[in-house]
């Protein structure tokens, strides 16, 4: 991993064509006008970056087009996958990278993850299965770098009518408290409530402290009137359904 208290400068291009901004290229070489023509698919991840970008900059190593500063970002963090989970400062670290170029770039990962996660309405999801609650929380899990625990508040119908974020921020573990649980499932009027958690290492298998957690809510759901279905670990693109392995 690069130091992180190294400014990156981007590397020159080996294609002398690409040193030359992209507004002096043949209209039709363009990444823009190639992706408002439909031949987005064609486009490399540093040009889409280029698209995002509009522009280059200039830094003490000289002129960077647009597409170099995104090929240096790619290159730096290892590919989009792993760039969208850098926050602002870590890509603000590639020389012509300001504010505004990581806001752009923190933009569209967050539009390409709500999209993903995105359903019709919240009041139409009907959770029959854990697959219906991993749908929609592993796009918003799998990315983030420290634990956050969510609560899933459902009506007598199982339709969910409430998502709420208990903690967040913590790097290896999230607390969570039963008096916190059920204050929200009882101000929202919950039926039920489902508990969503993610693992940052990306291995989604509950610890000994997830399952005396979980079933400590169980238990004072089970005074309160208000069960607790179930307890999903998100890790990177998978999940545990604790019910599943009955660990409730």
């Amino acid at each position: 991993m690069p130091n992180p208290l190294k400014r990156i400068e981007p590397a020159s291009d080996p294609d002398i064509r690409r040193q030359v901004p992209i507004r002096n290229w043949a209209e039709k070489e363009r990444p823009s006008e190639r992706m408002l023509s439909g031949q987005h698919n064609d486009l490399s991840d540093a040009e889409l970056i280029g698209v995002l970008f509009r522009s280059g900059t200039h830094t003490r190593s000289g002129s960077v087009s647009a597409i170099q500063l995104g090929r240096t970002l790619l290159h730096t963090f290892g590919g989009l996958r792993d760039l969208s989970r850098r926050d602002t400062r870590e890509m603000m670290r590639v020389a012509g990278v300001g504010p505004a170029k990581a806001a752009q770039l923190a933009a569209a990962f967050e539009i390409g993850r709500r999209v993903e996660a995105q359903q019709l309405d919240r009041r139409e999801i009907r959770v029959s299965s854990p697959n219906d609650v991993a749908a929609v929380y592993i796009p918003k899990m799998r990315d983030l770098r420290t634990e956050v625990f969510d609560l899933v508040l459902l009506n007598t119908a199982n339709v969910i009518i409430s998502s709420i974020r208990l903690s967040g921020g913590g790097l290896s573990s999230s607390i969570v408290e039963p008096r916190a649980v059920f204050q929200q499932a009882v101000l929202e009027n919950a039926a039920s409530v489902i508990c969503v958690h993610n693992h940052p290492s990306g291995s989604p298998e509950p610890s000994q402290e997830d399952i005396r957690i979980t079933r400590q809510l169980v238990s004072a759901g089970k005074i309160m009137g208000i069960p607790i279905h179930d307890h999903l670990i998100v890790g990177g693109n998978q999940y545990v359904s604790m019910a599943e392995r009955q660990l409730l």
